[in-house]
């Protein structure tokens, strides 16, 4: 399958503002990098309350359009301080304060609509654990029983999004441990909760 390049710049574009205007300050004030899923996209846990509907940044009764903005003048306009986390951890997301961020709408659906369907068969898979959306992998997650579930947006690995179960003593890849690190499940656009339930029990399962 080949990748829209606008889908992957979308992706790169709403991690970046992830870490640095919602992990970011989130952990200067709290020390916690941990964000949420949210209708129409994602936010923070913790004040400052801010977060990402569709393509559009939003701070209180603010809101800033973010394709063809910089991250810089984002920060600026809504009254933000960019924090980058690398002193946090290692692997995040490649950014500059003054490169234009590329959002399509379309593909913002789309992602955001992966993360919600991932979101909520987290909470059905395990209702006691809390999903979080990690801004280092940009992926929505939970742990249990030393395996973790999750759905990501896309990545280095697989840039589409997809679903995975990732044990964290991989067992040898077959037909379901498809990935060195467990096995992934690719989401068609109108992939919903149920689909990605059916692929983490799946996963639990084998696991027995």
């Amino acid at each position: 399958m080949t990748t829209d390049p606008s889908f992957e710049s979308t992706r790169g574009s709403l991690h970046a503002v992830a870490e640095l205007l919602l992990a970011g300050p989130q952990y200067v004030a709290h020390r916690r990098i941990q964000l949420r899923v949210a209708d129409a996209g994602f936010a923070t846990v913790l004040d400052p309350e801010v977060r990402i509907a569709v393509d559009h940044l939003v701070v209180g009764d603010r809101r800033s359009r973010i394709h063809g903005r910089t991250l810089a003048e984002l920060a600026d306009e809504l009254g933000l301080r960019p924090r980058p986390l690398d002193d946090v951890y290692s692997d995040g997301p490649s950014r500059n304060l003054d490169q234009r961020l590329q959002v399509d709408p379309d593909h913002a659906r789309r992602l955001h609509a992966a993360l919600a369907a991932g979101d909520a068969a987290l909470r059905s898979l395990a209702p006691d654990e809390t999903p979080v959306l990690w801004p280092e992998h940009f992926d929505v997650a939970i742990s249990v029983g030393e395996v973790n579930y999750g759905v990501s947006p896309g990545d280095r690995f697989e840039p589409e999004p997809y679903a995975y179960v990732g044990p964290w003593i991989p067992p040898e890849q077959d037909d379901f441990w498809n990935a060195p690190f467990g096995a992934v499940l690719r989401l068609a656009p109108d992939a919903g909760p149920d689909e990605v339930l059916a692929f983490f029990d799946r996963g639990r399962g084998a696991l027995v």
